[in-house]
C-alpha cells in the first residue's frame, strides 16, 4: 500500500514509518522542513514538502495514495495556549483529506486522544464505544472522521493516551512534566493525585496504527492504550526519583503555575480500556510500560 502520512517525522511518525516500510508498504511523508525531508528519505520514504496549512497539497497527496494516516497536530499552538487554533487547523486538514478520499473506500486513520473522554467518564473506565456527539476541542475532528465512514472512506480513529512514551518521546507530556519539575525543584501533582492517566509505548502505538490502516472496519474508534490508568501522583513520584527531587501536592489553582500548559490536564481522571481494540486488531502491547521507561533513566539525561 502507498501510504501518505502527515506528521511522518514526528514522535509517533518516527516509529510508524519504519513499521510500515518493514511490513511492505511505501510511505510518502509530509515534511515541514528540509531536515524532516532528509530524515524521511534516510528511512527509505518519500517526502512531500508542506504543512497543515497547505490544504491543496494535502488533497493532492491523499488522492494519489492508497491510504492516509493523519498524525500531525499543531502542538506548538497548544503549548502556547491556542487550543482553538490548533484544533481548527486539525479539522481543516482532515476536511481536505476527506474531500480527496470520499467515495474511494481507501483507509484513513486519524488521531485523537483518550483525554477527550474524561468529561464523560465520571469515574468509570472509558471504552472505544464512548464519544461526545456535542463536539468540542479535537472532538469535532474525531466526529468528522467517523462520519466519513458513511461517505465511502474506511475510517478509523486511534485515540492516544495522555502519555505516549519511549526514547523517541522528546516533546510530549512526559518530557514536559520533567522539565517543569526541574524548574520547580519538585515534581508536582494536584490535590491527592489519585486521578489516573493512561499510557502506551510509542512502538506499540505505531503497530496499532499499521493494523488499523490494514484492517480496521470503517467507523472504528480504537484505543492504543497499555497502562489503563496510573495515578498522577505515582507518575510524579517516579519523575521525582529520576531527578532526585521530592514529589509535592499543589492546589488546582496553582496547577498552571507549576505545570504550565498541562494545568488543564493535570486533574484529568481518564482510565481507559483497550479491550475492544485488542480483540478487533489482534493487538497486544509488548514493550515496557511507563513506569519501567521512567525507571530506565533516559528521560532524565539532559542534552
Amino acid at each position: 500500500m502507498r501510504v501518505f502520512i502527515t506528521g511522518a517525522s514526528g514522535h509517533v511518525g518516527s516509529a510508524l514509518v519504519p513499521e510500515l516500510l518493514h511490513n511492505g508498504h511505501q510511505v510518502i511523508g509530509l515534511a515541514r522542513s528540509d531536515e524532516s525531508a532528509k530524515r524521511l528519505t534516510e528511512w527509505g520514504a518519500e517526502a512531500v514538502r508542506g504543512d497543515l496549512h497547505d490544504l491543496d497539497r494535502l488533497r493532492a497527496a491523499a488522492a494519489a495514495a492508497d491510504g492516509v494516516v493523519h498524525l500531525a497536530f499543531r502542538h506548538d499552538a497548544m503549548v502556547e495556549g491556542d487550543l482553538a487554533g490548533a484544533a481548527e487547523s486539525d479539522l481543516a486538514a482532515l476536511q481536505a483529506i476527506g474531500d480527496a478520499l470520499a467515495g474511494t473506500d481507501k483507509p484513513l486513520v486519524s488521531t485523537s486522544g483518550t483525554g477527550m473522554l474524561a468529561h464523560l467518564q465520571q469515574g468509570r473506565v472509558a471504552t472505544e464505544e464512548d464519544y461526545d456527539p456535542n463536539g468540542g476541542y479535537r472532538i469535532d475532528s474525531e466526529n468528522y472522521v467517523f462520519d466519513l465512514a458513511g461517505k465511502g472512506v474506511r475510517t478509523s480513529i486511534v485515540r492516544l493516551p495522555a502519555i505516549t512514551h519511549s526514547r523517541l518521546d522528546l516533546h510530549g507530556f512526559a518530557p514536559s512534566l520533567i522539565s517543569f519539575a526541574r524548574r520547580n525543584g519538585f515534581a508536582a501533582y494536584v490535590g491527592d493525585g489519585t486521578n489516573r492517566w493512561p499510557a502506551v509505548h510509542t512502538l506499540d502505538a505505531a503497530r496499532a496504527y499499521r493494523l488499523a490502516l490494514e484492517s480496521a472496519p470503517a467507523g472504528s474508534r480504537l484505543h492504543a492504550v497499555q497502562d489503563e490508568g496510573i495515578e498522577f501522583r505515582t507518575i510524579a513520584e517516579a519523575i521525582g526519583r529520576g531527578l532526585d527531587l521530592p514529589a509535592r501536592s499543589v492546589t488546582p489553582d496553582e496547577a498552571a503555575q507549576y505545570v504550565g500548559f498541562l494545568g488543564r490536564f493535570a486533574t484529568m481522571d481518564n482510565p481507559t480500556s483497550a479491550a475492544r481494540t485488542s480483540e478487533l486488531l489482534d493487538w497486544q502491547p509488548t514493550h515496557p510500560d511507563l513506569l519501567a521507561d521512567l525507571a530506565e533513566g533516559f528521560y532524565f539525561k539532559e542534552n
